[in-house]
């Protein structure tokens, strides 16, 4: 099988997990290049002993490596801001760009809502880890019974939240909240996140709140089984903590004030996950991290699987 050369820019805990996951689990990727900004970071001391080419020069020492020429993908796990002028080099040089960051210069993807819908696009976008756990949800619900109002709350251990994520909050919810519209199919959007400073450090936890008309309470819990089913093939750990919850909201209740006036019966929709992460180089309880890469590596190997057959995946 042919292969496509990669590169990670970010050294930090997002991208140095990227970095592991292609090498132990991807036979499509092959990653010649890991980019930071900090000489010592233990990423790029990981990578120099896993024989990866380094730079600790950012995007123009990346630009100056030997192995730039030949680079097809280029992950950057870096941040909002810094994402946007990378992607002004990378664009430049043709490259295709995968972006782990909220910075949504390109179109949002989540793999097992539409993966298969913005493969030519010279970026995209993995929105965030909360939208990664999330969205799928949404858009199951959405799938059943058009949803006029998703509200999502990410909870992730505090200590796997390195400085990238802490930089990144208001674009986190910004970003969660218009790819719930967008990719998940809501009518309107709404994200939190929260960081847990609990010690021991608890493992991601997500809420999901649909507020949608009438439904077929089981018809809307097969559709959100199967799509469990779909994000487990790419993210092992992920799960539904409870069984889907239904409450028909009363006409006093201010919930009715987020579905459109006129509407008969609300229901509310609710969704319990947990993330658990595979350790490849964080622990278990950061989940946040794991779900995001796992989403990047399974859409670059589908950019790649596209470059090298010329055929879509199904």
């Amino acid at each position: 099988m042919s292969t496509v050369k990669v590169a990670v820019i970010g050294s930090g805990n997002i991208g140095t997990d990227l970095m592991i996951k292609v090498l132990r689990l991807s036979e499509r990727l092959e990653i010649t290049a890991m980019v930071g900004i900090d000489p010592d970071s233990d990423g790029l001391a990981r990578a120099r002993r896993l024989k990866v080419s380094t730079t600790h020069e950012g995007i123009h020492g990346l630009a100056r490596m030997d192995e730039f020429a030949d680079l097809e993908i280029v992950f950057d796990a870096t941040s909002a801001g810094a994402h946007r002028r990378n992607n002004e080099v990378l664009q430049a040089h043709g490259k295709h760009v995968v972006d782990l960051t909220p910075a949504a210069i390109g179109p949002y993807v989540v793999p097992s809502v539409n993966l298969d819908a913005h493969l030519d696009a010279p970026n995209v976008n993995m929105v965030t880890c909360g939208g990664q756990a999330t969205i799928p949800i949404v858009a199951a619900v959405n799938a059943t019974s058009p949803v006029h109002y998703g509200e999502i709350v990410a909870s992730i251990a505090s200590r796997s939240a390195g400085p990238g994520t802490r930089a990144n909050i208001d674009e986190f919810t910004e970003t969660t909240s218009a790819a719930i519209e967008k990719v998940g199919g809501a009518s309107r959007g709404k994200a939190i996140i929260v960081l847990n400073p609990a010690e021991p450090p608890l493992i991601m936890r997500d809420t999901v709140y649909c507020v949608v008309g009438d439904c077929d309470d089981a018809a809307v819990t097969r559709s959100v089984e199967d799509m469990v089913a779909r994000v487990q093939a790419y993210v092992p750990g992920y799960g539904l903590k409870q069984k889907v919850q239904f409450e028909r909201v009363a006409d006093d209740d201010p919930v009715r004030t987020l579905a459109p006036a006129g509407t008969g019966t609300v229901t509310k929709v609710s969704v319990f996950l947990e993330v658990e992460g595979a350790a490849h180089y964080l622990p278990a309880y950061a989940g946040n991290l794991d779900i995001m890469t796992s989403a990047a590596l399974r859409t670059a190997e589908r950019i790649a699987e596209r470059a090298t057959t010329g055929i879509r995946a199904r």
